[in-house]
């Protein structure tokens, strides 16, 4: 018997992106590099080895970001410990958007995601570097 799929992906894009601001890349333009934004790249290794990095962007892999947010994990990270705002991205802004929106869910705040993600932010000129 099929399996019954009764909440798309649309359907989780759109609640996410109802409770999380989408930040603009000219926007996201001026907050790179401020003191009070951390840029989290959820894209895979590929993608970083393929396409870039954005400079100065932490990278956490999707499938480790929930065990990276939490303190009580073994897998915690001290980036998400700091007090800034989180600025959430990945390749076109659908990963960044579920994973902002999980985020919030855990109670880190404040989070917003990259507007088109990492597709629109070379598109608008933002800044680009590649991996050693």
């Amino acid at each position: 018997m099929p399996q019954e799929i009764t909440t798309g992906y649309q359907a989780l894009l759109d609640a996410a992106n109802a409770r999380v601001r989408a930040v603009p890349p000219q926007e996201a333009k001026s907050l790179l590099g401020r003191e009070d934004h951390i840029f989290i790249d959820l894209r895979d290794p590929r993608e970083l080895e393929r396409e870039g990095m954005m400079p100065g962007a932490f990278h956490c892999p999707r499938g480790m970001l929930e065990f990276w947010i939490d303190p009580a994990s073994p897998y915690h990270n001290d980036v998400f410990a700091r007090d800034a705002t989180f600025v959430f991205f990945c390749a076109g802004g659908w990963r960044s958007a579920l994973a902002a929106a999980t985020a919030l869910d855990m109670g880190l705040k404040p989070v917003v995601h990259l507007e088109g993600g990492f597709s629109a932010w070379t598109k608008a000129g933002g800044k680009v570097e590649r991996r050693a």
